[in-house]
């Protein structure tokens, strides 16, 4: 049984963690740390945790894990300070979208501390601890990775927190996350954010037109792209290989559209459309359309 946890930054995925560990375990003991005072505020009004501090320091040392919810550019940072402490006994984790630059930092920074890189597949448009949720992990994924700073174990104990939370854990290599979550994820919100960009852009009277009568595939591409835009920007520029790579290929995809559409090609266009229905009828089937 764990009787305590830290929590390295109290917004929507940290948050929705204390409440899941607490409808668990409630004589958990709870360590919140967060740079935010706002935040930390929110974490006692909604009664987060057992401590709260803004600043990674001795209070962490005794922690069974350490989860680091923050923007990826806060790591480097955290792991230079978790690396002071004394940790012999606790299992340091992670919650980012990308894997490769982070495995990468913690092998370099991290000396004699265990460290499973995972990512929760879960999350909505809005961030802060006062919209965690104690159900947002469950039926959802949880990955976990390799790294040569943890074993087989290490990484079972890790993948049993997030299957008692409801979460459906698999492990693989930090590579497959990257280029998985590249297409899945990172590239979905950059076009989000850019298209809502273009719109932001048009003569004033034509976009409070748009505004006004925005249809669901705005409505929804607005929605992705109105998420913590300094998380948005960690993750662009920690997977940026896999990310520039995928743009590439979608350029040359849009360009082979547009073509077709100078060209009148509608039997392109139906195939193409045909195939897209296909793969989001099984993204359906398979129960991955929620939130």
């Amino acid at each position: 049984m764990t009787k305590k946890i830290s929590i390295i930054g109290i917004g929507l995925i940290g948050s929705s963690i204390a409440r899941a560990y607490r409808a668990l375990e409630s004589n958990i003991e709870i360590n919140i740390i967060d740079k935010s005072i706002s935040n930390l505020e929110k974490g006692k009004l909604n009664k987060l945790g057992n401590s709260f501090s803004e600043k990674v320091d001795s209070k962490i040392e005794g922690s069974d894990l350490v989860f680091i919810c923050t923007p990826i550019s806060a790591y480097e940072n955290i792991f230079k300070k978790l690396n002071t402490l004394i940790l012999s006994n606790s299992i340091i984790t992670d919650v980012g979208s990308s894997k490769c630059k982070v495995i990468d930092l913690a092998e370099k920074i991290l000396v004699n501390k265990v460290f499973v890189p995972g990512h929760p597949i879960a999350g909505t448009e809005k961030s802060g601890p006062e919209n965690g949720f104690k159900d947002l992990f469950k039926d959802r994924w949880f990955i976990s990775t390799y790294c040569k700073l943890c074993d087989d174990e290490n990484i079972n104990f890790v993948n049993s927190v997030w299957a008692s939370f409801g979460s459906k854990t698999v492990t693989m290599k930090s590579k497959d996350h990257d280029s998985i979550m590249a297409i899945t994820s990172h590239i979905p919100h950059l076009i989000a954010y850019n298209i809502v960009g273009t719109a932001s852009g048009l003569e004033e009277n034509i976009k409070s037109e748009v505004i006004k009568f925005s249809a669901s595939g705005f409505r929804d591409f607005t929605r992705i792209a109105s998420s913590d835009p300094t998380m948005w920007r960690d993750i662009m520029l920690s997977n940026k290989e896999e990310i520039i790579a995928l743009i590439e290929k979608f350029n040359r995809d849009i360009k082979e559209t547009l073509d077709a559409i100078k060209s009148d090609n509608g039997k392109f266009l139906f195939e193409k459309f045909k195939k897209t229905k296909e793969i989001r009828e099984k993204i359906i089937e398979a129960g991955l359309d929620k939130f």
